[in-house]
């Protein structure tokens, strides 16, 4: 297993650059093409989140990320110092019902990913993507 930490302030001008460096590093551990696209959808989804709601674009509070890498799967964990949200209002809407402003990333991110948890009240998402589906 290959892993690594990233860490980044809770910015959108941070977040660009962080999400590049950790695309980089899923792409020289050999992601396929159709697997660059969704993991970096995802990856967008979750930071953006991170950034927005658990840093509120602060640059003085930091988003923390980890991404392992085995030969079945990418596991990317982005988590934010924020209070988090209702974990279980996601488990029971479907993308069909969620008509918020907020909410759709989740759903996004679910159909990309093969599997989404989260921790912490909320303010850790847990992303896996299998190799080769």
């Amino acid at each position: 297993m290959i892993s690594r930490e990233f860490t980044f302030p809770g910015n959108s001008e941070s977040m660009v650059d962080a999400r590049e460096s950790m695309m980089d590093f899923i792409k020289k551990n050999g992601a396929s093409e159709g697997e660059e696209i969704d993991i970096f959808v995802a990856l967008q989804e979750a930071l953006a989140n991170a950034v927005l709601h658990g840093c509120q674009n602060d640059g003085a509070k930091s988003v923390r990320c980890c991404i392992k890498i085995d030969p079945s799967a990418f596991v990317i964990v982005v988590r934010d110092p924020g209070p988090g949200f209702d974990v279980a209002a996601t488990q029971t809407a479907g993308p069909s019902l969620n008509t918020t402003e907020h909410g759709r990333g989740i759903c996004l991110m679910r159909s990309l990913m093969n599997d989404i948890s989260y921790g912490h009240g909320g303010s850790e998402v847990r992303l896996r993507k299998l190799r080769g589906r």
